[in-house]
């Protein structure tokens, strides 16, 4: 006969063993198929072995047989499959702007990462990316509305340069009932705004009138000559782009939700 003493110390084994093992489970999540992926953008949250670029962003977004991805600077997208545990990425495409150099590095770094082989494991939340040494965490993107949204300029474009905005300064938009409330860098104001399905008109600008340092009266020259007259927009997820064209060619501005 087993004593009953053992028996209740291998009872209770059993039961931390099983906990230990549902825990693990549940943390670790699954290799996911393409069609668990498929339509959605992911938004790093966390990223260990690499040292990201402050205030700088890495997407992943998967379509049937194509993965776009960016760093912070270009957009990058090449076919993918998913082997087992792995992510298998082929030969990748890029954009080809020019951007601060620690972020023209980390699309290096992130087109190495994406076509080295990473394993891939997804809980239905968390999409997790391990390399040899580096792991991504992300987050599915949450569409943000145009409207009621306060959008935070992240990024000026000028032709096929982009560049991000000074750490101390910031600038914004957000609009309501017509009315697009703009905070320049420098300045505050608003102006009327039409919307349609792909485009922005924006009416004459009041502005304050104060003198600001060099960095935010550049922040603001940039955002006010691109929010002015009709312009194309585009949202996807947690970041809106705004273009048009003037003499010296394409500019734009780059926002996300605050």
């Amino acid at each position: 006969m087993v004593p009953r003493t053992a028996f209740f110390l291998v009872a209770a084994l059993a039961i931390v063993l099983a906990a230990c093992g549902s825990d693990d489970d549940s943390s670790s999540g699954s290799s996911p198929t393409a069609d668990d992926l498929v339509g959605t953008t992911f938004e790093s949250t966390d990223l260990t072995g690499y040292d990201r670029v402050p205030d700088s962003m890495i997407t992943v977004g998967f379509e049937a047989d194509t993965l776009g991805a960016s760093a912070g600077c270009n957009s990058m997208s090449g076919a993918y499959a998913i082997t087992d545990d792995t992510l298998e990425v082929g030969l990748m495409a890029a954009t080809m702007m020019a951007c601060d150099d620690a972020l023209m590095a980390q699309d290096t770094w992130l087109n190495d990462f994406l076509t080295s082989g990473p394993s891939i494991v997804f809980d239905g939340e968390t999409l997790t990316l391990s390399g040899d040494d580096a792991t991504i965490t992300l987050a599915a993107r949450q569409p943000a509305v145009l409207e009621g949204t306060t959008w935070v300029v992240t990024g000026t474009i000028n032709g096929e340069s982009v560049s991000t905005t000074p750490s101390d300064t910031m600038a914004s938009m957000t609009i309501t009932d017509g009315v697009a409330a703009i905070e320049t860098g420098c300045n505050v104001g608003s102006s009327s705004v039409e919307i349609t399905e792909t485009t922005m008109t924006f009416g004459p600008m009041a502005l304050t009138r104060k003198a600001c340092p060099p960095d935010e009266t550049a922040l603001e020259q940039s955002v006010t000559t691109v929010l002015d007259g009709e312009v194309s927009y585009d949202v996807d997820g947690g970041t809106l782009m705004i273009r048009t064209d003037n003499a010296d060619g394409e500019i734009g501005v780059t926002l996300t939700a605050g």
